[in-house]
């Protein structure tokens, strides 16, 4: 079993990852998961001034043990994370995604779409996304202007 740990301090908090990968697989996990090279355990701690947090999640992957090391799949853990910040909360900030109440059919994922291009061309003006959003709202004719000339 290979180990690593990062730590990283900013923003008021403490955040500790510490992964442990076992390339040894049992025999019966290769025959469910055909191409299965390895099992990840990752632990996540958060101190904050008043609060400490602990997640550990559980992962398995096909990424080869001798080109993916403990450090390496700890870093492609933090790298999805930040991509998961990047579209997912930038999302329900500007557009409060999370309430929205929109659950069937297909429309939950068109809204999405919708939101995606929205962010896409506020984005490409240079733009930060909520106070643009806000601005479009508040001026609607400016914001059928920027989508008439895109």
């Amino acid at each position: 079993m290979s180990r690593a740990e990062a730590v990283d301090k900013g923003h008021g908090r403490i955040e500790t990852r510490m992964i442990a990968v076992r390339t040894k697989l049992p025999a019966r996990l290769d025959t469910i998961w055909p191409g299965l090279a390895q099992i990840v355990r990752i632990e996540r701690r958060r101190e904050l001034k008043a609060l400490c947090e602990r997640q550990v999640i559980y992962a398995i992957t096909s990424l080869p043990p001798e080109r993916y090391d403990a450090t390496r799949l700890l870093a492609i853990s933090r790298d999805h994370w930040q991509i998961e910040n990047r579209l997912f909360h930038v999302r329900d900030i500007t557009f409060a995604e999370d309430a929205c109440r929109i659950r069937f059919g297909n429309a939950p994922s068109a809204v999405a779409h919708l939101r995606d291009a929205a962010l896409t061309i506020i984005r490409k003006q240079n733009l930060k996304p909520r106070p643009a959003r806000e601005a479009f709202a508040a001026n609607p004719k400016a914001a059928i202007r920027l989508l008439t000339r895109a």
